[in-house]
């Protein structure tokens, strides 16, 4: 693979780590609306320098969870945190990004809010020398993003739309089932992702007459959830029951995150879905969320997918400590992550499909402990 632009940039920047890494930690204090642990003092023992994380927001379980791991494993690496949380606001994720290249940060992990929105901050970031890894959602529209750390994000859409085909056994019936689907938020690249993964696997069923989308939205412009909002999605579920679903049942959505889906559950209820002789129609999910699990257990939501942070943490934390030693991350797709300016190298994880038959993967795991499934 030929070198990425943070190669000759960690060349420069590798020699002057370690010192200069004592000055920028004690500068470093608390930015942004919403500081994570990790700032303030240098710990004695880090030798590595500071590595800022910008997470979206700590609405979402995982995302605290996310950031959490990230700041354990970087600390027992031997560097510094900065942990900020832009609470779903692209004005604070810009401002907390140039807060951290301004107090001479030594690299940068993003999870971005808007992956269009952040060019100049991170011209920024080029300017001083500072590496930049995208972490489960990629950064668009610029060549200062060097790498990319997620999961399979079209296998996370294949996984719950094959879930759908299977519990409707659709292969096996010409009776036509209906369906409605939701996507993620329009500036998250992702969501494409995960839709196209998804429809790969539904379209041929849509085309034979096997599924119906009896609202007709079948565009992801028309599916979207902006923010990957839990009452947004109600709201349009709402709506879908009432204008399309008041004679007749419903019997699959396609969900694709666990917060979207316990939205639409709500929606379901209010109707009459999980009651007397009119049971939950076939819900995905995505994210595993210790909410979401319950709900697979009480035989609400029907199926979720396993992305363990955990691994991509460590996936983040080995291609940050690589940048910084001046080292070539490793990574496994060269070709798929195009942000529209570069492709950018990528690492990318499996995720697993999990519904009631298989949800102790998790405590086996050890990514629950079995208390708190009850």
């Amino acid at each position: 693979m030929p070198d990425s632009p943070s190669t000759t940039r960690t060349g420069r920047r590798t020699a002057a780590a370690l010192a200069t890494a004592v000055t920028a930690a004690l500068a470093l204090t608390a930015c942004g609306q919403d500081s994570g642990r990790g700032g303030g003092e240098r710990a004695a023992d880090a030798e590595g320098g500071t590595i800022g994380i910008a997470m979206p927001t700590r609405s979402s379980e995982r995302w605290i969870a996310d950031g959490e791991n990230m700041v354990r494993l970087l600390e027992e690496a031997g560097y510094d945190t900065d942990l900020q949380y832009g609470q779903d606001r692209v004005e604070n994720q810009v401002s907390q990004i140039e807060n951290m290249i301004s107090r001479g940060h030594d690299l940068l992990i993003i999870a971005a809010i808007d992956g269009a929105s952040l060019t100049d901050a991170l011209r920024r970031a080029a300017d001083a020398g500072v590496p930049v890894v995208a972490y489960d959602r990629l950064i668009m529209g610029t060549e200062n993003v060097d790498y990319y750390a997620t999961f399979d994000n079209t296998r996370v859409g294949e996984l719950q739309a094959q879930y759908i085909v299977d519990a409707l056994g659709l292969e096996d019936s010409d009776e036509t089932r209906t369906i409605e689907l939701f996507a993620g938020s329009p500036d998250d690249n992702n969501t494409r992702f995960f839709f196209e993964g998804a429809m790969s696997v539904l379209q041929p069923h849509l085309d034979d007459g096997r599924l119906e989308v009896r609202s007709g939205q079948t565009g992801l412009n028309q599916v979207t959830t902006r923010r990957w909002d839990g009452a947004t999605a109600q709201k349009r579920m709402d709506d879908l029951l009432t204008a399309h679903y008041s004679t007749e049942r419903l019997d699959a959505v396609l969900s694709p995150y666990d917060g979207i889906s316990i939205g639409i559950l709500s929606a379901l209820k209010s109707v009459g879905y999980g009651t007397g002789d009119t049971p939950f129609p076939v819900v995905t999910g995505q994210d595993a969320e210790l909410a979401s699990i319950k709900s697979i257990i009480a035989g609400e939501q029907t199926q979720t997918v396993y992305k363990d942070t955990r691994e991509l943490a460590r996936q983040a934390m080995a291609m940050a400590d690589a940048l910084l030693t001046g080292e070539e991350p490793e990574v496994n797709d060269t070709e798929t992550y195009d942000n529209g300016v570069k492709t950018v190298p990528a690492y990318l994880l499996d995720p697993v499909s999990i519904d009631a038959g298989n949800y102790e993967l998790l405590v086996e795991d050890g990514y629950y402990e079995a208390g708190q499934l009850n």
